[in-house]
């Protein structure tokens, strides 16, 4: 289909920095950011809440069907909302992370949040970012990035988020083997996993600021490289 705006499709790692960066593009384009690392967050608390266990996919396909249902996953501006509850602190903890990961792993739980994601961005104008936006979602879009960073970068910068926001009990360590495991899970499940995408451009981090990741991928949206 022809878009008068590209869809950015951004996947990578757990900790490869994709929400700040594609939030920096989204910004510097003017287009819209839709977080679907965050959409799968939202579920799992929802599950943990419920009392779902994280490997039960048929009880977690149905509990993301009704979400999309009832319109309970929202974005308010930078919020992540759930029903009526602003949850963006609470999806945001490395529990909740294994926790995306694990449901996201599940058939059942994919195929109920697929069309909410490709909704969101049918029209283009928009910066999706995720592990399977440009394999799975939208594989047809415009500008694919797959932005990625060493282990040991990864785990560092996550470690130095986490003590920011005030977590005394993580270290480094932990945290190093909570970006491993991560990325055992993703790359390793049976269903849509973690790879690069075919015709996506490569961009490595380790030695980037975000300002330049940034640059670069909103040039490629512009055609400038």
């Amino acid at each position: 289909m022809s878009r008068t705006r590209p869809i950015v499709a951004i996947d990578g790692p757990a900790g490869a920095g994709k929400s700040t960066v594609a939030r920096g593009v989204a910004d510097r384009l003017g287009f819209v950011l839709v977080d679907t690392g965050a959409i799968y967050r939202v579920v799992a608390l929802a599950a943990e809440r419920a009392g779902i266990a994280w490997s039960d996919a048929k009880n977690l396909g149905d509990l993301a069907q009704k979400l999309v249902q009832n319109t309970s996953i929202r974005f308010e501006g930078t919020r992540v909302m759930l029903a009526n509850e602003d949850v963006s602190i609470a999806i945001r903890t490395p529990q909740m992370g294994m926790g995306a990961s694990q449901v996201s792993a599940h058939p059942e739980v994919r195929a109920a949040l697929l069309d909410l994601q490709r909704q969101a961005g049918k029209d283009g104008g928009v910066v999706l970012e995720g592990r399977d936006i440009g394999t799975v979602v939208f594989p047809d879009a415009e500008v694919k990035v797959f932005l990625t960073a060493s282990p040991e970068v990864r785990a560092h910068r996550r470690y130095e988020e986490l003590v920011a926001k005030g977590n005394k009990d993580v270290s480094l360590a932990s945290t190093l083997e909570d970006v491993k495991k991560r990325d055992a899970q993703d790359t390793g499940r049976a269903h849509a996993p973690l790879r690069r995408a075919e015709g996506a451009t490569l961009v490595d981090s380790s030695s980037l600021t975000i300002d330049e990741v940034v640059a670069k991928i909103a040039a490629l949206a512009k055609g400038e490289t």
